[in-house]
């Protein structure tokens, strides 16, 4: 009698707490589209620089079959209808260089998942890692970031990064690009010395660099060969580089090391993008005559030394637009809970000069071309996956971004997260 009365109250526990946790999931990723979606009378960003008032925005079968202003002749029966009046249209917006779906706690070491032991590590695959279960995901998809580059950290070849949708059962469903770039983070000419508690030379610049170029000559050189007698992983990481296949993504903010990290790829016939970028607005006549796309880092930071304005992070978007540099936002890094601000990074360098739609693309089509996905999201035109949301208001305005639908390829997705559950529970306290 005592153990059947042990069993049932353990079987009840772990019922009890089974529904508390299944009450606490991400929200089930969306089916796919089960009858098409007419928006009418909608105001659409199509993320390429060009807006249309008053627009008629058809979906079926997970791409865009009509994209127009509202007077057309033909009628939709059978469309689901969503009324749109007042209300502005975005493609997804897309967060590059972050951990998204890597880390969880940042204080909790067994839910970070972004680095691996050692140095040169570009046969890392950050995809493989990725956690579609995150608490973190839906928080961001809520302010439109419907796609993002999941990026490992760490070392000086940190490993390769994959580009994803937020909103799939696993890290395979998930892909939108695969292995996109490998990710060097540049010797920094100077470094913190935390006896002295300052900033000072690095003693170690020239030969971190010297090693670095050593590596790739070695890599070069065997990824020349169709069948190398011994196959070596590190270096098979790099033949898409070489290859122009994939990117490589220098990690830089100082003026001279973004030159120095830029002229080392030229060396060896690489194509670079630029991630970071703090002093980029110094060298844009060297980035343009480069061909360099830029991913910023955030405009929620300080100068990035004392001789800068103290609005210089703020500007420097605009400066690179001016100058005709492809640029895109970043914000998470690490701390990928804070890519849900992205949208409200690129409104901050519209108040220092950056033309509105000009921030929309940085958000969308140019993101999505920095990241070789221009052809799978960024811009809206008949025949794209539908993947955009709808705001009551501007969503590079903190107080107006209130998504009211959103869908990834036609999927309508859950807009629920963690964070609005807590509000529902506790305001019922």
């Amino acid at each position: 009698m005592k153990k059947c009365l042990l069993f049932s109250g353990f079987f009840f526990l772990l019922s009890c707490l089974s529904a508390n946790k299944s009450a606490a999931q991400p929200p089930v990723p969306a089916p796919q589209e089960f009858e098409p979606i007419l928006i009418s009378d909608v105001t659409v960003h199509l993320g390429d620089g060009n807006v249309i008032p008053h627009a008629l925005v058809a979906v079926r079968d997970g791409k865009i079959e009509v994209l127009t202003q509202i007077n057309v002749d033909r009628g939709f029966p059978g469309y689901r209808v969503i009324h749109a009046e007042g209300q502005h249209l975005y493609p997804g917006f897309i967060s590059p260089n972050t951990t998204l779906g890597l880390t969880e706690i940042g204080q909790v070491r067994a839910t970070n998942d972004y680095r691996e032991t050692g140095e040169l590590n570009p046969n890392v695959r950050s995809i493989i890692a990725y956690n579609t279960d995150s608490d973190i995901l839906p928080t961001v998809r809520t302010n439109g970031v419907l796609l993002a580059q999941i990026c490992p950290q760490g070392g000086v070849l940190s490993g390769t990064s994959s580009v994803v949708q937020l909103d799939a059962w696993n890290w395979e469903d998930a892909v939108v690009r695969r292995d996109d770039g490998v990710h060097l983070n540049w010797p920094r000419r100077m470094a913190y010395d935390f006896r002295k508690h300052r900033l000072g030379p690095n003693k170690n610049y020239e030969s971190q660099r010297q090693n670095l170029q050593r590596f790739f000559q070695e890599a070069q050189a065997y990824c020349q060969e169709e069948k190398p007698a011994k196959r070596n992983l590190k270096f098979e990481a790099l033949r898409g580089v070489f290859a122009g296949e994939q990117n490589l993504y220098l990690h830089a903010d100082k003026a001279r090391d973004i030159m120095a990290a830029v002229l080392f790829a030229e060396e060896f016939g690489i194509r670079p993008v630029l991630v970071g970028g703090r002093e980029s607005y110094l060298i844009t006549d060297f980035l343009k005559e480069k061909a360099v796309p830029v991913i910023l880092s955030t405009t929620f930071a300080l100068p990035s030394s004392p001789d800068e304005d103290i609005d210089q992070p703020f500007k420097t978007p605009a400066i690179l637009h001016e100058a005709g540099i492809l640029f895109c936002f970043s914000q998470g890094g690490r701390w990928s809970w804070q890519d849900r601000n992205l949208p409200f990074v690129a409104g901050q360098a519209v108040a220092y000069g950056l033309p509105y739609e000009a921030a929309v693309q940085a958000l969308t089509q140019n993101a999505a071309k920095i990241l070789g996905i221009e052809d799978e999201a960024g811009a809206l035109r008949v025949g794209a996956p539908a993947t955009f949301f709808l705001s009551t208001g501007d969503a590079l305005d903190v107080k107006t971004n209130q998504l009211t639908h959103a869908f990834i390829d036609g999927r309508e997705i859950i807009l629920d997260d963690k964070q609005k559950q807590l509000y529902r529970k506790f305001l019922k306290r």
